[in-house]
């Protein structure tokens, strides 16, 4: 597959607490970092996403007497499942991984910092009442290809491929450059399909 010159990588949420070791690890997340790396010196356009939560967000389980990781409740009208607190601003948790090259990023979209609302798409949040800039700012770029990778498959990635899709992107995910959180071990399976079904491609970075 040719890159062309409008076509955006979009690295999403590789963040230090979401690799073995972090606060919500993804097993083999760390993975994903050489194989990105690689990825981008084949793109002309590089963009980055970032979990950013205040201490207090409605996601986690310790903001939550009595709650446990993995229950749900209700959170901005809609069923939300509870986390371990991760990606905190102004922690080392939040920062990108270590081995990550930013030097050719545009810029960052920053999501999560509505205490009220959960974020998993680097477009809206999930009750769709907040909007990052990131499609108008694709937009802008004149973009019409949407490469997706990072952390993790089943949540970040899949809803921000959505979205990509859904504003009108053609959109790819690239399936050797994420790895899923997996609470039910086939959810990364899952998520691949789910996203075949709405016309998003799966491809590998051999692709590329």
């Amino acid at each position: 597959m040719k890159i062309e010159k409008n076509d955006v990588l979009l690295v999403v949420d590789v963040q230090n607490d979401f690799v073995p070791g972090g606060a919500l690890a993804v097993k083999e997340g760390d993975l994903v970092v050489p194989v990105i790396n690689a990825l981008q010196e084949e793109f002309k356009q590089v963009i980055a996403t970032q979990d950013f939560h205040p201490s207090d967000h409605g996601s986690f389980a310790a903001n939550h007497p009595g709650k446990n990781p993995g229950e749900f409740i209700e959170l901005a009208g809609l069923t939300q499942i509870l986390w371990p607190v991760h990606c905190v601003q102004g922690t080392s948790g939040a920062d990108f991984h270590s081995d990550l090259n930013q030097g050719q990023w545009l810029g960052i979209f920053q999501k999560g910092k509505n205490k009220e609302v959960d974020s998993y798409s680097g477009f809206f949040d999930n009750a769709r009442r907040g909007d990052t800039g990131l499609g108008d700012y694709l937009k802008s770029l004149s973009v019409e290809r949407v490469f997706v990778c990072g952390l993790a498959l089943d949540y970040c990635v899949k809803f921000t491929a959505m979205d990509a899709m859904e504003l009108g992107f053609d959109t790819f995910v690239i399936a050797d450059a994420t790895r899923a959180v997996n609470l039910s071990p086939e959810d990364g399976a899952k998520a691949l399909k789910e996203m075949e079904q709405k016309g998003i491609k799966i491809l590998t970075s051999k692709d590329i």
